[in-house]
């Protein structure tokens, strides 16, 4: 990539962060639409599921492959392919006429979205060579995760109040065109020196994992438990598949020597457990603010603001506290903050006051702020600098995977109790095991936490980086590992 002006480097990151806004606006903007398209569509709880994880899933299962694409036929190319096929999708989703035509509109838009956001980290950390520039950058782009967080249900809610639940897909279409013109002015090409080359076994074993582990949870309520039996196999002949062919290339799609180093491994179990948080709290938290309280889309949206200003303003926190003292801090806070939060929703009644809504929403704010900067900062620091990228596209799967795991499981228990008959009575007992899920969650975040970022662990990071490293200096010189 060309040297470029210090003027022409804000500007590429102006870009980057819009795709990285629309993408993440589409998950907190939909969360209030939920009870407005369960309406109009006639939809079922697992049905409001999918809306959802249809979007996550395909985005978890094309990640990595999305970033070696980037990286082998130039990441301009696939960031504008993605921009077209994520605005197409929306525009799709906008004139859906019914819920299952909107759950694969849904996938066109993910399919697009995975496109977007790690080409947009290669493009940012490509353009910012400079270490302290590229931290500043990151920090930028970490933000608008924040931003979106708090913008999206007020969005949300006014056009679902305003216009219809259609509107919330409008949003993406100036914002992605804009993006896309401003793409092919201003952002240089650029590929990777040594790409990666395709996986497809692996890729393919990672959509039948996810997809199937995804499919079972939804509908096992509905369908049974030995209906769902052969897609739950799968999922388990799928990870078999997995652990044994993948050490076995030479560039696989997933390096399983990543995870004998017990700080990434942490990273990416306490980004599922954080995410899995994330996505259960977000689905419960609009059903219950406008099916039991019986809020409005926009009112219910102003509810998350607790939530969504504490993780705008803790996450640069979070940043600086990981920079100066490493991770332990801001886990051990994220951590305590989010069990925290779980208990005090888990022991509400239909209703309950708006202070104790006030203080659980901050919480979970608070925690969520603190997650993010460790888990990209542990998963990638310590790796050789040509394994970074890839560990962060397992970090950035992990963060999706948990957020689609998140309202499976979270969904599948509310729908296992809830009647149709006596909604808003059977909601709050329905959803206490979901609560508890999350408390797991939380537990999961400080426990991990403690334990992956200590001495021991940075041993086994120092070990694996180590034989990493080796191996790349015998690659490089023509020697067999």
């Amino acid at each position: 990539m060309p040297e470029l002006s210090h003027r022409r480097r804000q500007l590429v990151l102006a870009i980057c962060c819009m795709s990285l806004l629309i993408v993440s606006l589409d998950v907190t903007i939909l969360n209030v639409a939920l009870p407005a398209m369960q309406t109009d569509l006639h939809a079922s709880t697992s049905g409001l599921q999918w809306t959802i994880d249809a979007y996550t899933l395909v985005l978890a299962s094309l990640l990595m492959l999305a970033g070696s694409t980037a990286d082998r036929i130039g990441r301009k190319r696939v960031f504008i392919s993605g921009l077209v096929v994520f605005s197409l999708g929306s525009l799709l989703c906008s004139v859906a006429p019914d819920l299952d035509a909107l759950i694969w509109f849904r996938m066109i838009q993910a399919v697009g979205g995975s496109m977007l956001n790690p080409v947009a980290m290669s493009i940012i950390t490509n353009t910012f060579t400079e270490p302290r520039e590229r931290a500043r950058a990151i920090g930028v782009w970490g933000a608008v995760v924040g931003i979106s967080m708090a913008a999206g249900p007020l969005i949300g809610g006014l056009l679902v109040d305003s216009v219809g639940w259609r509107s919330i897909f409008w949003i993406n279409l100036p914002v992605g065109l804009a993006a896309l013109l401003l793409t092919l002015k201003f952002i240089p090409e650029s590929r990777a020196p040594k790409a990666r080359r395709a996986d497809p076994v692996g890729q393919l074993m990672v959509i039948a994992l996810f997809g199937s582990l995804t499919y079972a949870i939804i509908e096992a309520p509905d369908s049974g438990f030995t209906s769902v039996l052969p897609f739950a196999i799968l999922a388990l002949a799928a990870l078999a598949g997995l652990l044994w062919y993948e050490p076995r290339r030479d560039e696989p799609l997933i390096d399983l020597r990543f995870f004998r180093s017990a700080p990434f491994s942490g990273a990416t179990v306490i980004a599922i457990s954080a995410f899995s948080a994330l996505g259960g709290f977000l689905f419960l938290s609009t059903l219950y603010l406008q099916n039991v309280v019986g809020l409005d889309a926009l009112h219910a949206g102003l509810w998350m603001l607790p939530m969504a200003v504490p993780t705008f303003l803790c996450a640069p926190i979070s940043g600086r506290l990981v920079g100066s003292r490493g991770p332990r801090i801001s886990l051990l806070i994220a951590g305590a903050a989010m069990t925290a939060s779980a208990v005090m929703f888990a022991g509400f009644e239909a209703e309950t006051s708006g202070v104790s809504r006030f203080i659980g929403y901050a919480l979970f704010g608070i925690g969520f702020g603190f997650v993010n900067a460790p888990i990209t900062n542990t998963a990638v620091s310590g790796m050789p600098r040509a394994q970074a990228g890839v560990a962060a596209a397992v970090a950035s799967t992990s963060r999706q995977l948990g957020q689609t795991l998140g309202v499976a499981v979270v969904g599948a228990v509310l729908a296992s109790g809830v009647t149709a008959s006596s909604y808003k009575d059977t909601f709050v007992s329905a959803a206490r095991p979901g609560w508890w899920i999350l408390v797991v969650c939380g537990l999961a975040v400080l426990v991990l936490g403690a334990v992956t970022s200590g001495a021991w662990a940075r041993r086994t990071a120092e070990r694996t980086a180590d034989k990493l490293s080796s191996v790349e200096v015998r690659e490089a010189a023509g020697i067999n590992a």
